[in-house]
Formats: structure tokens, C-alpha cells, sequence
């Protein structure tokens, strides 16, 4: 895609606006950037990346004004497709963009994509560590944290791309295609975005697209979506996990091992890399114990089926601090878990309320508005034997940053104890 003196204007400038943002400016196009947040509200950071560049800027909003004379948009994945800018682009016939397909189109090299509702950082981390120990330049990136765009200048023909892909980033695709395509599993999530769990499937499905027969599809045998829609598929379809494989095989190891066989990599390199693998940050990461209870940080967790990967995992009673921005789940489908495994709930956040009505017959639940007052008010529940489990079920933003943000707050509080 030549952009060479085409005027684009990026729209969101969380990380992957910035690193649009740098792309085109690499590629020799005009910028300007349009943010949702006033100046003030931005990060210095982010006010020093604007000026540095001396880029024309809009902040408070994204209006059709701003944007009028540009030859393309490119929006972060947090941008709703049907914002009134977008619409307007639509009306005008403007181009939209999101980053990552906008990222693909200067992208010298294969990629191995992964989406589904739970595990895809957890898989994009593994199957990138084997590319490294299998000898292949390997990166990763997408919605695990480094935007594609922020990648392109360092890749070559003989690089691989490892890309967690969200159903944001898919909702503007249109000649994105991994050499490999990877369904995870699917289940209720960002129901607050989209308008139904169908709509979230066919967003999720959007992966597959543009793939060929010369590419692979490696999909979860117990996943009753992926049985419906492989026979749709024009790739080559590869299932997980194998028919000889150990029930109690972790279901993301076997997933990584289904790629590393459609990529020609020995099934030993895979044992190697998981041998070493201690877990990824924020999923169900141990922090410490104090007078006998362990405090365990899910952060990652941002829905009810991570949750209760979560929750099962524990073999003490629980502590359960949960809740945050709510993104439409039902939250009741780990009731019967709530039962069985909970002591007591501190729900937290906008969704308190929510979490406090949907369990408050099951077990004892706890409101806090305050993280410090809800760490604290669940060590005060806990007894010697239990554990506290930060496992939200919810997005951050009500109270954090990110859920990394929101992590690091825990095991900061959680240290001072």
C-alpha cells in the first residue's frame, strides 16, 4: 500500500494509534491524531510522543471537521465501528483502517494468529517461544501488548508473526490472512460492544476469512462452534487436542502443539518450552503468603469462563474479590462453583451490584468501592488454609488502566500487608 504523502488520520491513541501513527510517518504519509480524551487527560507521555512528532492534534472527541481531506483513518481496536465518525468516513467514501490491518498491509511475513475467548495469551506466548527454540525469528504481538505496527520495521521474509487477535481488531479486517488461524474456544464476552454472542462468534470466525488451502486452521475438538463451521472452512483443518491425548492435558499445551505440527516442528522442541514455563503475569500468579493464606493475582481474568479455569484450579477455600466495568456476561453460570469453592465474595467496582445480586443467595458477598478496602477486607475474612483470588470477571477500566494496572496495584497492596 503506497501512502507516500496521503494524509491519514489516527483515531485512539492508546498504543496502537501511536505505533499507526509511526508507521505512516515511516512510510512517508501526513498524520494527525485524534484522541477521545482532553490534552489534560492524556499522559505526558503521550503529549511529549504528539509534540516530538509535531502532530496536528484534535483531543475531546473525533469530529468530521478534524478529520475532513483525509485520503485514509486508521482506528485503535477500541473504537466502535459504528462511532459517528466512522459513519460519516462511510458516507464519504473515506477509507477506515484498524491498526492491524493496516499494519498487514506492509508486513513481510507469515503469521500465526490466535483467538478465542480464554488462553490466547497464554498459546501466543507458547507457540512464539517455540518458533525461538524450533531457531525461527520469531515476534510477538497484537492484543497481548505490542501493536503490530510497532513491529513492521524490524521484520523480514525469513521473520514469523505470532498475533493475539481480539474480536476488536477483527471487526475491520479485509485482506488479513494468517498463514496459521487458531480457535481457541469461545464463550460469553463483550456483550457490551457487540450486540449478541452471535455477533461475537461471527467476529471471532472473521479470522478464517481470507485463509486458502494452503493454510492451516487448528481449532478445539470440544468446542461444539468449531464443530459447526469446520466443514466451511477452505483451509486445511488441524484439531486439538489429539484423539490420543490425555484427557487432563492442558487444553492451551495441546494447542501449541497442533501448530507446531502444521509448521513442521518437532513435538519435543513443544515439551521443552513447556517444561520451562513458569505462567504468564497476571494469571493466576502466586504473590505471597501471610499467616497461612495465599493471595493469588488473576488479573487476566476478564471473563466468567477464565474465571472459573480460575477457580477450579484452587484447592483451598476462596476469598473471591471480583467485579470491574461489566461487558455483558452472566455472571450466574459459575453458581453452582460459587457453591462448591467460595467462602465469601468482595465485589468491587461498577459491576458490585451485579456480582452482590447474582451469588448474594449462594455465599456471603462483601461491596467495596475502594481496591486497598476490598485486599484488606478479604484478608480479614480469610483464615489459615484459604486463599484470596483476585479473579475479576470484568474489564479494569471503571478503576485501572489495564489489567496489568490492575495487577500491580494488587501485589503492591497485597505486599504492604
Amino acid at each position: 500500500m503506497d501512502i507516500q504523502n496521503k494524509l491519514i488520520t489516527v483515531v485512539g491513541l492508546a498504543k496502537s494509534g501511536q505505533a499507526a501513527a509511526d508507521l505512516a510517518l515511516l512510510k512517508g504519509a501526513r498524520v494527525r491524531v485524534s484522541d477521545k480524551r482532553t490534552k489534560d487527560q492524556l499522559s505526558p507521555e503521550v503529549r511529549a510522543w504528539i509534540e516530538k512528532r509535531n502532530l496536528e492534534a484534535e483531543y475531546g472527541g473525533h469530529s468530521s471537521e478534524f478529520a475532513k481531506g483525509s485520503d485514509l483513518l486508521v482506528i485503535s481496536p477500541g473504537v466502535p465501528v459504528n462511532a459517528p465518525l466512522l459513519n460519516w468516513a462511510r458516507q464519504e467514501r473515506v477509507p477506515v483502517l484498524g491498526e492491524m490491518e493496516f499494519a498487514y498491509r506492509f508486513c513481510p511475513t507469515p503469521i500465526v494468529a490466535i483467538t478465542g475467548s480464554n488462553g490466547k495469551s497464554t498459546v501466543s506466548t507458547l507457540i512464539a517461544r517455540v518458533l525461538k527454540a524450533a531457531g525461527r525469528d520469531a515476534y510477538l504481538c497484537g492484543n497481548i501488548g505490542t501493536p503490530l505496527s510497532e513491529y513492521i520495521p524490524s521484520l523480514n521474509p525469513q521473520s514469523w508473526v505470532v498475533l493475539e487477535v481480539s474480536s476488536f481488531q477483527l471487526e475491520t479486517i479485509e485482506f488479513f490472512r494468517p498463514r496459521v488461524a487458531v480457535f481457541l474456544n469461545i464463550s460469553q464476552n463483550h456483550l457490551d460492544r457487540h450486540k449478541d454472542f452471535e455477533e461475537y462468534l461471527t467476529m471471532k470466525k472473521r479470522i478464517f476469512e481470507n485463509q486458502t488451502p494452503d493454510d492451516h486452521a487448528v481449532l478445539n475438538r470440544h468446542c461444539e462452534y468449531s464443530r459447526g463451521f469446520a466443514a466451511q472452512l477452505k483451509s486445511k483443518v488441524v484439531w486439538f487436542p489429539r484423539q490420543d491425548e490425555a484427557s487432563d492435558r492442558n487444553p492451551n499445551f495441546s494447542a501449541v502443539c497442533a501448530v507446531a505440527g502444521a509448521l513442521g516442528i518437532d513435538q519435543s522442541v513443544c515439551e521443552g518450552v513447556f517444561k520451562d514455563f513458569r505462567g504468564l503475569e497476571h494469571r493466576l500468579e502466586y504473590v505471597r503468603s501471610i499467616d497461612g493464606v495465599d493471595f493469588i493475582n488473576d488479573s487476566k481474568s476478564t471473563t466468567a469462563e477464565a474465571s472459573r479455569w480460575a477457580l477450579n484450579r484452587m484447592d483451598r477455600p476462596i476469598i473471591w474479590i471480583c467485579g470491574g466495568r461489566d461487558k455483558g456476561i452472566d455472571f450466574s453460570v459459575l453458581n453452582d462453583l460459587a457453591r462448591e469453592k467460595v467462602k465469601h465474595i468482595i465485589a468491587i467496582g461498577e459491576a458490585g451490584l451485579k456480582v452482590q445480586n447474582t451469588f448474594q443467595k449462594i455465599v456471603g458477598v462483601s461491596l467495596s468501592n475502594d481496591f486497598e478496602e476490598a485486599i484488606r477486607k478479604a484478608k480479614s475474612k480469610a483464615k489459615s488454609g484459604d486463599c484470596v483470588l483476585l479473579s475479576p470477571m470484568c474489564a479494569s477500566f471503571d478503576m485501572f488502566d489495564n489489567f496489568e494496572h490492575r495487577g500491580r496495584e494488587f501485589k503492591r497492596i497485597v505486599g504492604g500487608l
